[in-house]
């Protein structure tokens, strides 16, 4: 499928690694410019060659996403570089756990306040966006855990504000042809990843996650990808204020 991309502006928060990445490459395919950031200035710079040989436009920067004024320069000045933006994704996260006031305060600063900072800075470029070609989309990944609790923890509450702020977005500019929606995974494994970490720490605990999946496995970050990708693209352009649960039936929830 042709999903109209090329030629579009993307800019990635949290894009060297896992679904990030696994964005930034699906969106470089489609014929997307792509400018990301994350925290590890090696890692930007990587994916940043390995982007720019697939054909398109790509740059990116070592930016603390955590520090809402230098993400909003850094935004900023990605959209001036690539000549506009077309599509917002936010995938950052802080990955902190626990109820620990700093896992509260890590969670809110990076993964809420930087969906928050981040689409204030792209706002101008995706309301031009909207207004020249009919579309613009701001893509958010939540979790699945924002649906449910099995303990107390700083992260599912964080991650369910998030599909609150998206859909007051989402409604707020509708009409303007600026769409605004969320991809919620489950499990997600791929190197290094939180779901290896505990591969490698407990294999046994491990497979008995798995298997409370109905797939009997984790998905893999092009699986989170694909749907994010398509929310991003003009082919979704009727679709706005959704949260698409990409979790192999994880969660018992009616979705409605």
């Amino acid at each position: 499928m042709d999903l109209h991309l090329k030629g579009r502006n993307a800019v990635i928060l949290g894009g060297t690694r896992g679904i990030g990445r696994a964005i930034a490459d699906t969106l470089a395919a489609e014929g997307a410019n792509v400018a990301l950031c994350a925290r590890n200035a090696a890692q930007v710079q990587d994916t940043v060659t390995a982007v720019s040989s697939m054909g398109v436009k790509a740059t990116g920067a070592a930016v603390d996403i955590g520090d809402g004024e230098a993400l909003k320069r850094w935004v900023a000045a990605a959209g001036q570089e690539l000549g506009g933006i077309d599509i917002l994704v936010s995938n950052a996260g802080a990955m902190a756990h626990g109820i620990e006031p700093e896992a509260w305060d890590a969670n809110y600063r990076v993964d809420l306040l930087g969906a928050v900072n981040g689409f204030t800075a792209a706002f101008p470029f995706l309301r031009e966006a909207a207004a020249a070609k009919g579309d613009a989309a701001f893509v958010i990944i939540s979790s699945v855990s924002a649906l449910q609790a099995s303990v107390a923890d700083a992260y599912g509450p964080i991650k369910a504000a998030l599909i609150h702020f998206a859909k007051g977005l989402a409604r707020e500019h509708a009409a303007l042809g600026l769409r605004v929606n969320l991809v919620s995974p489950g499990m997600v494994f791929f190197e290094d990843g939180l779901w290896d970490q505990r591969r490698k720490e407990n294999p046994e605990a491990f497979k008995r996650a798995n298997a409370r999946n109905p797939t009997g496995r984790c998905a893999t970050p092009q699986e989170i990808a694909n749907a994010a990708v398509f929310l991003a693209s003009p082919v979704s352009s009727y679709t706005t204020g959704a949260n698409l649960l990409v979790d192999g039936a994880q969660s018992s929830l009616v979705n409605f």
